[in-house]
């Protein structure tokens, strides 16, 4: 496998569920999780590097804490809700290719807030990045629950509310185009994705991975709530 370098990118201020990314789930800080996969994936795969980038100094020393060391912070021109995420990775791709040396091929960011990840998720991905070499990138989906050609509206500019999509001559959910839904799991960017300038990972030359099992993202106290039930009862069995 080519040089991959696997980021965590994770910020301090989480205003939804306050100190989400170090918060204790079944026993272990939620961080922890993300860098155990990244562990195992280094340890199985090799020319695998470990890149940590938090404005956090909290998280610096549980991150230490699970096994992953870092001499990086995220400068505060890059911290807060308002700057976008690409922007941090590439600050923590081009810190850590300087630091070690070394161009990276690939880069795998994987979210610390959508936990729900396996190897088989990060291999099949890695495969389907080979096989197209004309993607830039590819992201995790889920299948998505609702349609913007049948149920999702909008609010449309004469104040009246309709489907986000026009459907066209498609009357029904199953004959319309497929659609997704981003659970923010994780990512793999080809090097070059952060040379060209884009400002968003859904670009005109992005893949999918869609997952077979349950994954969401948690924005919300409920989410950890239902993600720490189905820990505690052995209802994610795939989960380390």
């Amino acid at each position: 496998m080519n040089n991959i370098l696997i980021t965590i990118c994770a910020r301090g201020g989480s205003k939804g569920i306050p100190g989400k990314n170090i918060k204790i789930l079944n026993g272990k800080p939620l961080i922890g999780y993300t860098i155990d996969i990244a562990k195992r994936f280094q340890e199985k795969h090799g020319n695998v590097e470990i890149a940590l980038s938090t404005d956090s100094d909290e998280i610096i020393r549980v991150a230490e804490e699970c096994g992953l060391h870092s001499d990086y912070k995220r400068p505060a021109s890059l911290g807060g809700d308002t700057v976008g995420k690409i922007d941090a990775i590439k600050d923590i791709v081009f810190y850590t290719e300087k630091a070690k040396g070394i161009k990276y091929d690939y880069v795998l960011d994987m979210d610390v807030t959508s936990p729900l990840r396996t190897m088989e998720d990060l291999e099949e991905a890695f495969e389907l990045m080979n096989a197209d070499t004309n993607a830039i990138n590819l992201f995790s989906v889920c299948e998505a629950g609702r349609s913007p050609y049948f149920n999702q509206v909008e609010h449309k500019e004469n104040g009246y509310f309709n489907k986000v999509k026009d459907a066209g001559t498609v009357l029904t959910r199953q004959s319309a185009p497929k659609v997704y839904d981003l659970n923010a799991s994780f990512y793999i960017y080809r090097r070059e994705f952060f040379d060209l300038g884009y400002k968003s990972a859904i670009t005109d030359r992005s893949l999918i991975y869609l997952m077979k099992h349950t994954c969401f993202d948690l924005d919300h106290p409920i989410d950890f709530e239902i993600i720490s039930f189905l820990l505690e009862n052995d209802k994610l069995d795939f989960i380390k």
